[in-house]
């Protein structure tokens, strides 16, 4: 049977936009542009229910409660059977035990879930009956990194498939640099910019960059710093940066939709992490040609290779991160290297590739049905 014609449906169960769901749209939309019979589940007023409507993609709202929401997986079975679907592509961790539901209503069902953090599985339900469930044909880690943390966790190996994150490289080709941001946030045209682009959250390790940005600051005069983002560590982070009186230079702005017209002012751009599946905000920065320095955890060595398009320091080690915030401020021909070889090595991580490795994991698993 030809592949386009098996039906493919991606469950999302998450209401806001992270990451996550801009991975799943990327190839969502790509399915659908390519004439596969495929859709999403998401929930009512969610951020990906409204990305739907505007792509005028397919999609169905159901109110996915929990984890044991098991009416929303008969739900979903049903739906399944009705209009011949086969796979279920579960995007976010209660996705997962979702699609576990509706395999029981509907034992045709091929189950394929992703993990996208590198987090160890929290307690035994997960690695008993989620992770390792028999029903669950394949686990998708967008990094090696993240496959590693799950066999070290008893998952099983067979189970296991790597296929990375990937992201539009040449989404920005055409945006142009924001020329009023600098004076917008009185930043001198000489003024060095180190930006980042993370949700205020625990595992992003803010406290790490604004220790670092608090060494820096305290040894160079004409270095910024420019987070966007949003969380709920938001405002706990703003008082952090008075306690260290550094809030002059360093500037949150927010969640903004405009994010390629904001990197192209960047000068060099960090990603403090203590855990990360791979980081595609370091895959953007590259595709603009900016140097990148990222910590030595989860997947983020397999997207920065040090001294080669950045560097890599210690997770957690605010001393190490100024340091080579100050080393690469001060070496533009260094700069200069890092962000031409950037723009080569996000090549591996374009959407196209990414979409072709999940088609060839739809492929196998019908073959083995």
């Amino acid at each position: 049977m030809e592949i386009k014609k098996i039906g493919i449906i991606h469950i999302d169960t998450e209401v806001s936009w992270r990451g996550g769901q801009q991975q799943a749209a990327y190839l969502l939309e790509n399915l659908y542009k390519q004439g596969f019979h495929t859709q999403l589940i998401c929930q009512p007023q969610s951020e990906f229910a409204k990305f739907c409507e505007r792509k005028e993609i397919p999609f169905t709202a159901i109110k996915m409660h929990s984890e044991i929401d098991i009416w929303a997986g008969f739900k979903i079975a049903q739906i399944c059977r009705q209009q011949n679907y086969r796979i279920l592509h579960l995007h976010s961790a209660h996705a997962l035990s979702i699609g576990i539901w509706a395999k029981l209503f509907y034992r045709k069902l091929l189950l394929i879930g992703v993990r996208r953090v590198d987090f160890h599985l929290k307690n035994n339900f997960s690695r008993k009956y989620k992770y390792n469930n028999r029903w669950m044909s394949r686990i998708v880690c967008i990094s090696n990194g993240i496959k590693k943390v799950m066999m070290e966790d008893g998952v099983d190996q067979e189970k296991l498939v790597t296929i990375y994150s990937g992201i539009d490289i040449h989404k920005f080709d055409d945006v142009k640099r924001d020329k009023q941001f600098r004076s917008q946030n009185n930043i001198s045209e000489n003024d060095i910019i180190v930006g980042t682009v993370a949700a205020f959250v625990g595992h992003k390790d803010y406290p790490n960059l604004l220790q670092a940005a608090k060494l820096v600051i305290e040894k160079k005069s004409n270095i910024r710093f420019v987070a966007l983002g949003d969380g709920k560590l938001e405002d706990e982070m703003k008082e952090l940066a008075d306690k260290l009186n550094i809030s002059e230079k360093f500037h949150f702005l927010g969640f903004r939709q405009n994010i390629g017209s904001i990197l192209k002012n960047f000068t060099i751009f960090v990603m403090p992490s203590k855990l990360e599946g791979l980081g595609t905000s370091i895959l953007d920065a590259q595709s603009v040609g900016l140097p990148v320095i990222g910590t030595n955890t989860g997947g983020i060595p397999e997207a920065v290779k040090n001294d080669l398009n950045g560097f890599l320091v210690p997770p957690e080690n605010s001393q190490e991160l100024a340091k080579a915030i100050i080393k690469l401020s001060e070496d533009e021909n260094l700069r200069q290297k890092f962000a031409k070889e950037a723009k080569e090595y996000v090549k591996k991580f374009d959407i196209s590739t990414t979409v072709k490795k999940n088609i060839e994991l739809y492929e196998e698993l019908i073959c083995e049905s």
